[in-house]
């Protein structure tokens, strides 16, 4: 099953309404979801800073000294604004690295859930109702986000378990179905110095376009390549600094619908999803090709790339 909810946003007045827009989608996705939830939401960014976006199963002792601790062992200043389990750290830009590698040393009780320049992502057990008062995601704006509500069937029911996975900077992706040669890929991947923390197929796939962008392929390469190396069925949707992508294997047997504006282009699993959308009425609605990229960015262009395989 799993649900899967994205909103990429052309108007900017919209941006204060991106996080209870997509909490509205995550929430209706619940029954094909009810073990956990998740969700990603790119915001401003700032040329200073780069972002940590951590989780403890103890914060109140964990996060106590996390910001006093991190700075000594960067030499530099560090934020700590704290959500519930989860704190996004503000670490100086081009610390980001270093600061990763810093907090296996500081406290080795503390995940990652995201790093990169504009992208946090709260994610945790529980119905995503829950999950969303947990992290007040109505309140949170920004640009473009996705979200995720999970049905376990390959791996526990845990908190890494969650989608959405982040693998690179500022790059993260949901998933809907099941790949059958993500064990094979983990290996090579991991060969390849890609670092993988769970057992989820989801997170090799994230993985697996990760590494694809390092050596040079565009997203929609990427993307495109997945086609051939990925074996099983999915639907992806990729949240980028930029913009989103989407791609559906070739027999596209998993539900995708989208829907596109003048104000946004929006994804959901169902069409459900994106009925309490602002002029959902007028908009275009159509069913994703299967073997096709689509990708909207900010920074080129609010039309689609399609390219068939």
């Amino acid at each position: 099953m799993c649900g899967i909810v994205g909103l990429f946003l052309k108007d900017r007045s919209l941006e204060p309404q991106l996080g209870s827009m997509l909490t509205d989608m995550l929430i209706t996705m619940t029954d094909r979801g009810p073990d956990s939830a998740g969700i990603a939401i790119y915001g401003e960014e700032n040329p200073n800073i780069s972002k940590l976006t951590v989780q403890s199963d103890t914060p109140d002792q964990d996060f106590a000294t996390l910001e006093a601790d991190l700075g000594a062992a960067l030499g530099s200043p560090v934020h700590l604004r704290r959500k519930d389990t989860h704190a996004v750290l503000h670490i100086p830009r081009g610390q980001l690295t270093a600061a990763r590698t810093a907090l296996g040393t500081v406290n080795p009780n503390i995940r990652v859930m995201s790093s990169g320049d504009t992208v946090e992502i709260y994610k945790e057990v529980g119905l995503p109702k829950d999950v969303a008062e947990r992290f007040d995601l109505r309140s949170m704006s920004g640009t473009h986000g996705i979200g995720h509500t999970r049905m376990a069937t390959e791996s526990m029911v845990t908190t890494m378990g969650a989608h959405p996975f982040n693998t690179g900077p500022d790059q993260c992706l949901v998933h809907n179905g099941s790949l059958s040669n993500h064990n094979r890929l983990r290996r090579k991947l991991q060969r390849e110095g890609i670092h993988i923390e769970t057992e989820n197929d989801t997170e090799v796939g994230a993985a697996y376009l990760t590494w694809r962008m390092q050596n040079g392929a565009t997203l929609g390469e990427a993307l495109e390549s997945s086609l051939n190396d990925l074996d099983g069925f999915f639907t992806f949707l990729v949240g980028t600094k930029d913009g989103f992508g989407v791609v559906r294997d070739p027999i596209a047997c998993k539900p995708a619908v989208m829907a596109e504006t003048d104000q946004y282009v929006a994804f959901g699993s169902e069409y459900r999803a994106l009925v309490s959308l602002p002029g959902i009425e007028d908009a275009r609605v159509w069913e994703p090709e299967p073997a096709t990229v689509y990708f909207w960015s900010h920074d080129h262009t609010s039309t689609p790339t399609e390219k068939a395989a």
